[in-house]
C-alpha cells in the first residue's frame, strides 16, 4: 500500500465512479422505479462513510499493516457488491 491518502482516495474515486454509474442508469431510466438505485447510493454513501472511519481509527503500531490490508480486503468486498447490485438495475 502506497499511503493512507491514497487509500482514502481509491476509495473516494471507487465509491464515487459507482455513485456516477447509478446516476447515469437513472438519467437513461426516467420511467424506471428509482427507490432501489436510492437505496443502492445510500448503501454507498455509508460504505464509503464506513471505510473511512475504519482508517481514520487504525492507530500506529504493530500491527498497523495488517489493519490496512484488512480494509484494503473489505474495500475491494464492498466495491465488488456495489457493482453487481448496480448491475442488477
Amino acid at each position: 500500500m502506497a499511503s493512507i491518502r491514497q487509500l482514502k482516495k481509491d476509495i473516494n474515486n471507487d465509491i464515487g465512479f459507482i455513485i456516477e454509474e447509478i446516476y447515469l442508469w437513472e438519467l437513461s431510466n426516467p420511467d424506471a422505479d428509482l427507490k432501489k438505485s436510492e437505496q443502492l447510493i445510500d448503501e454507498a454513501i455509508q460504505t464509503f462513510d464506513r471505510l473511512i472511519a475504519k482508517i481514520n481509527a487504525v492507530n500506529t503500531g504493530e500491527d498497523t499493516k495488517k489493519e490496512f490490508k484488512a480494509i484494503q480486503v473489505e474495500k475491494k468486498k464492498a466495491i465488488t457488491d456495489l457493482l453487481i447490485k448496480s448491475a442488477k438495475l
